[in-house]
């Protein structure tokens, strides 16, 4: 899917760094993720996204789907749905750079929630 690597620059810079916050992640009321050893990415104008390691997410909650994107940035994405035990399913509520550009590296392990598809609550650390 790869269309090509971009370097994050001054016209479009990428920062990540820890957070220093406590992120939960919640759909219809049931806790999909919880860490303090969230991943903050900055990404040019858009809002900061928080990344959380995959182990602390609920790994009964999530199917692979088969949507995938391509960011010149970050490198091809997958995404998850996830399916709470009364039978809702969201899908693709997060996706996950696998195998990130090396600018970026740091989110392998990692994934992202959509705001509109999860609750996403962060509290001071």
């Amino acid at each position: 899917m790869s269309d090509g690597m971009r370097v994050p620059d001054g016209w479009h810079p990428i920062t990540i760094e820890p957070g220093s916050v406590h992120v939960r992640v919640e759909v219809d009321g049931r806790t999909v993720a919880e860490s303090s050893k969230v991943l903050v990415l900055r990404e040019a104008s858009h809002p900061p996204v928080y990344y959380v390691p995959l182990e602390d997410v609920d790994p009964e909650l999530l199917r692979r789907s088969e949507t995938t994107s391509h960011c010149p940035y970050k490198g091809d994405a997958a995404y998850y749905s996830v399916v709470i035990p009364n039978g809702r399913e969201v899908p693709d509520a997060l996706w996950a750079y696998e195998d990130p550009y090396p600018a970026v590296a740091e989110i392998a392990g990692h994934v992202a929630f959509y705001p509109d598809r999860a609750t996403i609550s962060v509290a001071p650390d």
